[in-house]
């Protein structure tokens, strides 16, 4: 939706929320040091907020904040 802060029709906001929290915080820095993570937007483009992942890519994130998320049907966790 338009962004309330600026009257430039460019700008949008986009609000995001986790479906699960992470059971480990990832850092920038640990994210940056993963050779598996190292052609993502948010390694290859700095000051980036909000940065689109492979399926893969996000897995992996998930893995490395020790992260399952519930499966949508039955509730379970699923990596």
């Amino acid at each position: 939706y338009p962004d309330p802060t600026t009257d430039d029709e460019r700008w949008v906001v986009v609000d995001v929320a986790p479906v699960v929290a992470f059971r480990e915080p990832v850092s920038l820095g640990t994210i940056k040091a993963d050779p598996a993570l190292s052609e993502i937007a948010l390694v290859r483009r700095g000051r980036l907020s909000v940065v689109p992942l492979t399926p893969a890519e996000f897995r992996h994130v998930l893995a490395l904040g020790k992260t399952k998320l519930p499966s949508r049907r039955s509730g379970r966790a699923v990596a």
